[in-house]
């Protein structure tokens, strides 16, 4: 596969997205929070959060619970927390800048295999391999000719993507991202505006459906969807007393399972007697 086209596609038509113009720590504030989170609803929140800690340092000084309530309703609040967990280790131990290499990056709290790729890759230019689902989903289509690519990536699909990364591939992860973003989307993908669909193999092949089962993932009745109502009445409330918390959800021993993985995660803990708070 060329780069070039790829490459010039993505100089034409790339979002104005602000994390593509800032610092290693806005990056990475940003790879966070798009976990599983579209970029509409993190554009504001991530407007906030670089404006109110600017730095590594900046979150660290604050409270554990600053960060959760300022995280709002992005959900998986776990983020949150090992976000802030990460930018008092930075401030500590790496002088307050975002470490640059995958091995010091994967050191963190919350950064996984993708994430330090992603940082490296997207703050610093480093060729790094970026496995995210709209990177996979092109190639699954471009190269494989298959319309979806396997629930993780295999150690032949890294290797096989691997080799596709140009010598001047600062780029490559980010435009090819993009590609898959706006033009080749799980759904009705633009295929007649995409630079490589003269040489796309699920075109060539006739579009073949994949035989992957589409799974939605469910959240109305969730312990997930619990703990959301439980962190958000504390968002709004400094203090709850557990008969509060417990009467705003229909399943009392849902609520009483939340609560207690919710201390488990460092997100809430005990206020008092029997009252609860946002975790300090």
């Amino acid at each position: 596969m060329k780069a070039e086209p790829i490459l010039e596609w993505f100089e034409e038509n790339k979002r104005d997205l602000p994390w593509r113009n800032t610092t290693p720590w806005g990056v990475m504030i940003s790879e966070f929070m798009l976990q599983q989170t579209p970029v509409n609803r993190v554009l504001p929140k991530w407007h906030e959060w670089i404006e109110r800690w600017p730095t590594p340092a900046d979150l660290a000084a604050s409270k554990r619970s600053d960060a959760i309530s300022a995280w709002g309703r992005l959900g998986y609040p776990r983020r949150a927390t090992r976000l802030y967990e990460a930018a008092g280790i930075i401030a500590r131990d790496f002088n307050n800048n975002v470490p640059r290499s995958i091995e010091e990056l994967r050191t963190l709290p919350g950064v996984g295999e993708y994430t330090a790729a992603a940082i490296a890759s997207f703050a610093y230019g480093e060729s790094a391999l970026v496995m995210d689902i709209n990177i996979r989903r092109f190639f699954a289509r471009s190269i494989d000719g298959v319309e979806s690519p396997s629930s993780s990536p295999s150690q032949v699909e890294r290797r096989i993507r691997s080799e596709l990364i140009p010598s001047h591939g600062a780029l490559w992860a980010v435009a090819t991202m993009e590609l898959g973003a706006l033009i080749c989307t799980a759904r009705s993908p633009l295929c007649e505006h995409c630079p490589v669909m003269t040489s796309c193999a699920w075109r060539a092949a006739g579009y073949p459906k994949s035989e992957l089962a589409k799974r939605t993932q469910a959240w109305a009745g969730t312990d997930r969807q619990c703990r959301g109502q439980i962190i958000q009445h504390l968002r709004e409330n400094k203090v709850a007393s557990k008969s509060s918390l417990l009467a705003i959800w229909h399943d009392k021993d849902q609520s009483e399972k939340a609560l207690k993985s919710l201390i488990a995660d460092h997100l809430i803990q005990v206020a008092g007697k029997s009252g609860y708070q946002l975790a300090d």
